[in-house]
């Protein structure tokens, strides 16, 4: 074999690329420091891959969204065609009353009746000790307002609707202008004028209720002291009240 010898020149060459080796030596640790930077990226792409290709398994296809839409589109009209059935609910008051008022009849048995009311067109006596009458429109009177309720107010002149409250609704005066009594809030009617007034009133339940502060401090049978105590009144004042309005103690 012939061994080939070197020409100067390149010679040289070499000479000045291996003196610049150091250079090229002192760079590699950052090339090596950056290579966890990379090995730490490969898992990262690894788990990339495979959630591309699980994500790939859920997406869904055009046959299954078509089923999708289908049981919304389903689900909705359901919904819309219960909320337009159910219009109207007149109480059954042979069942027990709930929360939300009494049960539906049947719609086949129900009777143009059933959405009558003539009972408020009556005024109702005043000759009485608060010279005014409430007539009701319950759900006992008007079984086609189940949920509601409605009362007529008669009001002789000076006559007055004690201190009360509603505690299961919201009342609504229309004595001309509305006027709204939130639910539990203490009110009363009286009228100042020189003419009987007569008002309709309607409830947001079908059983508002009613306590009359009158009665419920001087119609019961609590110790005169008891009840002077707490309303700061002279008891004889407390005995009077109680004998009129039929309290004892």
């Amino acid at each position: 074999k012939k061994q080939i010898k070197t020409p100067p020149e390149l010679e040289s060459s070499l000479l000045e690329l291996e003196s610049s080796s150091p250079e090229l030596e002192s760079s590699s640790p950052e090339l090596e420091s950056s290579s966890p930077e990379l090995e730490s990226s490969s898992p990262e792409f690894l788990i990339t891959e495979k959630n591309r290709a699980k994500s790939k398994e859920l997406v869904l296809t055009p046959t299954n969204q078509n089923v999708v839409r289908i049981i919304f589109l389903i689900s909705l009209l359901f919904a819309l065609s219960t909320a337009s059935v159910q219009d109207f609910c007149v109480a059954n008051l042979k069942r027990a009353e709930t929360p939300a008022g009494y049960p539906c009849i049947c719609p086949i048995h129900v009777k143009a009746k059933d959405f009558v009311f003539s009972g408020l067109g009556t005024p109702g006596n005043t000759n009485n000790i608060i010279s005014a009458a409430v007539t009701p429109g319950f759900v006992a009177q008007f079984p086609g307002l189940n949920g509601l309720s409605t009362a007529r107010l008669d009001l002789a002149p000076k006559g007055v609707i004690p201190m009360h409250t509603h505690p299961g609704a919201s009342e609504t005066l229309k004595p001309g202008q509305v006027m709204v009594f939130p639910q539990g809030l203490l009110h009363f009617q009286i009228n100042a004028g020189k003419s009987a007034a007569a008002a309709f009133v309607t409830f947001s339940s079908a059983s508002p209720g009613l306590q009359i502060l009158d009665f419920a401090l001087f119609a019961n049978d609590l110790p005169t002291e008891l009840v002077a105590g707490t309303t700061f009144l002279e008891p004889a004042v407390v005995k009077k009240l109680k004998s009129v309005l039929g309290g004892t103690g």
